[in-house]
């Protein structure tokens, strides 16, 4: 299997996001590797060893993805036996002459403490946290968005990624079987924030394998009750006129990019 690594003099972050993109085009598998923190001459040696290896232990040379700042770093790492792609030299170039503005690269700022919306997103998963499950609805006139389902639908882990990812302040709120009655309604607590509710639903057969990971054969995650559950809440988002996406199929990362794209909601990320 063939190594792809991804090298940094910072998070890496970078590096990963497009090496992976690329990747990801193609159906074949990878042995990832990310060494973030290259930020000597020394440690950069230490990695094109470390890629040296791989090299002599496959026969296949392996894909380098990397996004240095520094020149002499940089240079040790374009050494490698490796595929060398250097993202920054790809990119910084053309744009320079694009835009009329020589680039001032500096370590540790696309993803550090240092970047504009860092504080607003800490602000956002702070949030996030204490407005989990419906636990605080006092805070809800704060709230870019209120999202609402029932248990295990996939609430929390989207209201974390809308707020580390994006600065999202996302509250969420779970329908639970007392909720259910004869026939579910809306909440007095959501009525007057109708405006910022999003719902997710999900297909019974998934809703009830989660489920029953957290509490085998129980009523809780019977076939049955994750029907009658979505049956009820779907009813409600069609009657409400409640903007929902059945999370099935999509990824944390898509459902909060159609989240986004279906709201508008701005995203505090840059």
């Amino acid at each position: 299997m063939r190594t792809a690594f991804y090298i940094s003099d910072g998070t890496a972050i970078t590096a990963e996001v497009f090496g992976h993109a690329l990747l990801s085009l193609f159906p074949t598998e990878f042995n990832h590797k990310t060494i973030p923190f290259v930020e000597t001459e020394e440690q950069a040696y230490a990695v094109i060893e470390k890629i040296s290896e791989s090299f002599q232990d496959t026969g296949e040379r392996p894909l380098v993805f990397y996004t240095v700042v520094n020149p002499d770093i940089r240079r040790v790492i374009a050494r490698s036996v490796g595929i060398n792609y250097n993202f920054l030299d790809q990119f910084v170039a053309p744009l320079e002459k694009i835009i009329g503005v020589p680039s001032k690269p500096e370590k540790h700022r696309t993803h550090s403490i240092h970047e504009k919306t860092y504080d607003i997103r800490i602000e956002a998963v702070n949030y996030a946290l204490a407005n989990d499950d419906g636990s605080n609805l006092k805070d809800y006139k704060e709230a870019d968005i209120i999202l609402v389902g029932v248990s295990r639908s996939g609430k929390t882990p989207t209201s974390l990624y809308l707020a580390l990812q994006y600065g999202i302040k996302a509250a969420n709120y779970p329908f639970t079987e007392e909720d259910m009655g004869d026939m579910l309604k809306l909440p007095i607590a959501l009525r007057q924030f109708k405006h910022k509710l999003f719902g997710l639903t999900i297909e019974a057969n998934r809703l009830s394998q989660i489920r029953s990971e957290r509490r085998a054969n129980s009523r809780y995650a019977s076939i049955q009750q994750c029907r009658m559950e979505l049956r009820e809440v779907e009813n409600l988002y069609r009657k409400e006129k409640i903007p929902f996406l059945n999370s099935t199929k999509y990824s944390i990362e898509e459902i909060s990019a159609k989240i986004l794209a279906e709201t508008g909601l701005q995203r505090r990320k840059y």
